[in-house]
């Protein structure tokens, strides 16, 4: 991959709008179409496409698996402790209306840590598929 140098320029163009619209999806997802998935998704491309192009060694010192699996890990606890709070707080899993005085606060506050539990578990599982099938021939 050497010599791909407007590869190489494109992806360097490239990358960092693809990570910020993945975190207005992400945070737009209370108020319009978006969310978790559709962010986990769009950010996971900017490490495909980063591993694609600059190689696979180099993405995975950038992610190493390590991290990915933790972060899987961490998304699901972040989604199962939302629930499990609002069980401990009287409610019924995930029913966020126990989770602040006001209604519609702690709407948005669960929502929104619902959603970034599911955001960050699909990017972690995306980049662990991909390297997961990338590096089979190796």
């Amino acid at each position: 991959m050497r010599h791909h140098s407007v590869l190489r320029a494109s992806a360097k163009i490239l990358i960092p709008p693809i990570l910020l619209f993945a975190l207005y999806v992400q945070f737009h997802g209370d108020f319009g179409p978006g969310g978790g998935f559709q962010a986990g998704v769009i950010f996971a491309v900017a490490f495909i496409l980063y591993a694609l192009v600059f190689g696979l060694e180099k993405a995975r010192r950038v992610a190493p698996p390590a991290v990915t699996h933790s972060l899987s890990a961490l998304g699901v606890m972040i989604y199962a402790g939302v629930g499990f709070e609002n069980v401990l707080s009287g409610g019924n899993f995930l029913e966020y209306n126990v989770m602040a005085h006001e209604h519609h606060t702690a709407q948005h506050l669960g929502i929104f840590l619902v959603e970034m539990g599911v955001g960050i578990t699909v990017c972690a599982v995306m980049i662990t598929i991909f390297f997961s099938f990338a590096g089979r021939g190796r």
